[in-house]
């Protein structure tokens, strides 16, 4: 199908990883004059292609942090507000795709994040939550930010430790997550987000993995840990696994990692005021493209 004439609106994908968002992206792409933004955490980062499942079609975004650089979701939203704009500037429809919630909301929006943490800060709490045990850490929170308390279970280190991050940086994890839930953009724009059943994308996930280990992801992480590695970094799936446990070990434990973290990012997914639901079962990207295409004026 040619490119249409199609405004430059934003247009958003967003879903659960291996279910066809890329290629989704990539053919809504081709249908329009459009420009693919990446809204992934780890796809930033240059040195692991593999491991991050990047795209092998030029996507703006993509691979432009070393591994050694802490990112920061407000340094990613300066320059993904640079991309979309950009591309709208001279006509192209933005295409903004990826299965990071934080990363998506960010790009479309305008939201007032709190600096970066200084170097340490994450580090301490989590070494506190560790030592301290989640009853303790979490006590500790209900003293300091008790909204934030209630709305974080003890046992989400995650959660747990950066409410208390955001603490002492000033702010709190429930004024952030308000703003987070709303259906404000910066610009008009359209949210789809693909949907397929859970043991779809579970086999999905599984012949991904067998992928990466077969285009090499072995020989990747081997070298990308020969040199320095930032804690945000450090968090991709598959790093510390592929270089300390055997083939069908790692194997094993990134496919239960992806599952678990596929779960999260739908749960993100239901939360995305104004979302439109795509289903991706039995329909190829082409046919999902089109109706995304077609619903843009509606």
């Amino acid at each position: 199908m040619p490119p249409s004439d199609v405004a430059p609106t934003v247009v958003a994908i967003f879903g659960p990883t291996a279910s066809g968002k890329t290629a989704l992206a990539e053919a809504t792409a081709d249908r329009m004059a459009a420009e693919v933004i990446s809204a992934d955490s780890m796809q930033v980062y240059r040195g692991v292609p593999i491991l991050t499942n990047q795209p092998e079609r030029a996507t703006a975004l993509v691979a432009v942090w070393p591994l050694d650089h802490e990112a920061s979701v407000a340094e990613y939203q300066t320059l993904a507000h640079g991309a979309i704009d950009a591309a709208m500037a001279v006509g192209r429809t933005p295409v903004v795709v990826g299965g990071t919630g934080l990363y998506l909301r960010a790009a479309l929006a305008e939201l007032d994040l709190p600096p970066a943490p200084p170097p340490g800060l994450r580090e301490r709490w989590e070494r506190s939550y560790d030592e301290d045990g989640p009853v303790t850490t979490h006590a500790l929170l209900a003293k300091r930010d008790p909204e934030a308390a209630r709305a974080v279970h003890p046992n989400d280190r995650r959660r747990v430790v950066r409410a208390l991050e955001l603490h002492e940086l000033g702010t709190s994890l429930v004024a952030a997550s308000r703003r987070l839930w709303t259906d404000e953009t910066r610009t008009p724009t359209q949210i789809y987000g693909l949907d397929l059943p859970a043991e779809m994308l579970a086999a999905r996930i599984e012949a991904r993995t067998r992928d990466m280990f077969t285009r090499g992801v072995e020989e990747e992480v081997e070298q990308a840990l020969a040199g320095s590695i930032s804690s945000t970094a450090s968090q991709i799936i598959g790093l510390r696994e592929v270089a300390e446990l055997s083939r069908e070990e790692a194997a094993e434990a990134i496919n239960l990692r992806t599952r678990q973290y596929a779960a999260y990012q739908r749960k993100w997914m239901r939360r995305i005021p104004s979302l439109r639901v795509l289903d991706a079962e039995g329909q190829d990207a082409g046919r999902i493209a089109d109706q995304i295409v077609s619903t843009l004026d509606s």
